[in-house]
């Protein structure tokens, strides 16, 4: 499996505040951007994989719906984690 709990405790501690740190934007949108990439990479050999497709719609509506709630509660977390992640230009 390409995301295992190591990986996942791995993305928690570089992004949360420590490795049991899962409910935290930084790291829910971390853990988003983990997958999205992996869903990416997997549609672009299997372009008719309807199910994945949607999936990622989904996830990429979650991580943004996390990203906005971010810039309105704090905008240095949300300048902090975009820069990090490198998700805008």
């Amino acid at each position: 499996m390409y995301l295992d709990s190591a990986k996942k405790q791995e993305i928690f501690g570089k992004y949360g505040k420590s490795s049991t740190d899962t409910g935290s934007a930084e790291s829910q949108i971390a853990l988003f951007t983990f997958r999205i990439a992996h869903l990416t990479e997997h549609l672009k050999q299997n372009h008719k994989d309807y199910a994945t497709s949607r999936s990622l719609k989904m996830l990429v509506g979650k991580r943004r719906r996390l990203l906005d709630y971010l810039i309105k509660v704090d905008i240095e977390r949300y300048r902090a984690i975009i820069k990090e992640l490198g998700i805008r230009k």
